[in-house]
């Protein structure tokens, strides 16, 4: 699944041992984590890092065969528009669920990164998928 080398030694070692169909979770600092995933703090202070900025990275290193996103997320956007913390960065537009299945869903997930955001609702559940 990994394709080349992080600078972070722990989320390098996560996506190194991803399997197809284990998540990943990019989130904002308020994100409630649950027991059982593996939590990666990268938080520094308040915005720093970025959602968007640790999704980029992943999103290099990591084959993504589908998203999930909050719909609270999207909010009064247009249908079809996603949040500014993830634009751009996605093949494909993410499905939606609500807040609280996206929370639920996190206790599955193989890990759960913690990033500096404080925008509400700026996580991103991510799949693996395989590169061939």
């Amino acid at each position: 699944m990994k394709r080349t080398a992080l600078l972070h030694a722990e989320l390098s070692q996560v996506i190194a041992a991803l399997g197809h169909g284990d998540m990943l979770v990019i989130g904002d600092a308020g994100l409630p984590i649950p027991d059982g995933p593996r939590r990666i703090d990268l938080a520094l202070t308040p915005g720093i890092p970025r959602v968007a900025d640790v999704l980029k990275v992943v999103l290099s290193e990591m084959q993504v065969e589908r998203t999930l996103i909050a719909r609270e997320a999207i909010g009064q956007l247009p249908v079809g528009q996603l949040p500014a913390w993830c634009e751009g960065q996605l093949a494909a537009l993410p499905e939606t669920v609500s807040h609280e299945e996206l929370k639920r869903l996190s206790a599955r997930a193989k890990a759960v990164i913690r990033t500096g955001e404080c925008t509400p609702y700026a996580n991103i559940v991510l799949y693996a998928g395989v590169t061939f």
